[in-house]
């Protein structure tokens, strides 16, 4: 199983979680390029961080949204979606190369990542930018989703993922972010919820039900309250449960 995270997500001198614990904690790095979150200097300093620990490294491409931090719908045009994901792209594999590495899947955020799941067009987008610009790259991105069923039907890689700190709905869905509900910020809870979604491939839904999680990658969010607790704890209950980490990419 391979265990990620969103981090690069500061802005200047402002810091969003702790970008180097985490590295030493998970498998793939999720790392924000310039749009919802991150800049040069940031995306410079962890791709050093990811490359010094042999972490993955992944685009984690947004909307141009840095007051909103990506979590806005914004309705763009395919073509003006399609370079922009292309221009993210290309500047964190530019850091990447600094450290003889290279960017090694494309991971949507937040709101684009929501809709690329069922709006037809900006999933396209998105598989039109990967395929462009390199069509060996995966796409890491909810299970059955429509940006799944294009990205497969494209040739692409699809790396079904799923979410440890985040409630599910009972059709498979994720909470609403602005729902009460939405985040899980008990360690204990992200942990077993997280052996679960490795081990039986399933997820308990806020209603009690269970839902299927069939998925090869587990995220966890830099952002949320207690993220590298949440994390040494999740890493610690996979071992323990005799499941193997390693990246995807």
């Amino acid at each position: 199983m391979d265990l990620n995270a969103d981090l690069g997500e500061g802005f200047g001198i402002w810091r969003l979680g702790d970008d180097e614990a985490l590295l030493d904690l998970i498998t793939s790095a999720n790392i924000a390029c310039g749009f919802h979150g991150g800049d040069a200097s940031t995306m410079h300093r962890v791709c050093a961080a990811a490359a010094e620990r042999g972490v993955s490294v992944g685009a984690q491409v947004g909307y141009r949204d840095l007051a909103g931090f990506g979590r806005r719908h914004i309705a763009y045009g395919f073509s003006e979606l399609r370079d922009e994901t292309i221009y993210q792209l290309g500047a964190l594999d530019a850091f990447c190369r600094l450290f003889r590495t290279r960017v090694r899947y494309l991971k949507p955020h937040g709101a684009l990542y929501h809709a690329a799941a069922g709006d037809e067009a900006q999933a396209a987008a998105l598989v039109a930018a990967v395929n462009g610009y390199d069509h060996e790259l995966p796409v890491l991105c909810p299970p059955g989703s429509v940006l799944a069923q294009l990205a497969a039907g494209a040739g692409l890689r699809v790396v079904p993922e799923g979410f440890a700190d985040r409630n599910y709905l009972p059709n498979g869905q994720l909470v609403p972010r602005g729902a009460p509900d939405a985040l899980i910020t008990d360690p204990d809870q992200v942990a077993n919820r997280a052996v679960r979604m490795a081990t039986e491939r399933t997820v308990v839904a806020v209603d009690g039900s269970v839902v299927p999680c069939q998925v090869e990658s587990i995220c966890l969010h830099g952002d949320t309250p207690g993220a590298v607790r949440c994390a040494e704890l999740v890493r610690a209950a996979l071992i323990d449960a005799g499941v193997t980490l390693t990246p995807f990419a």
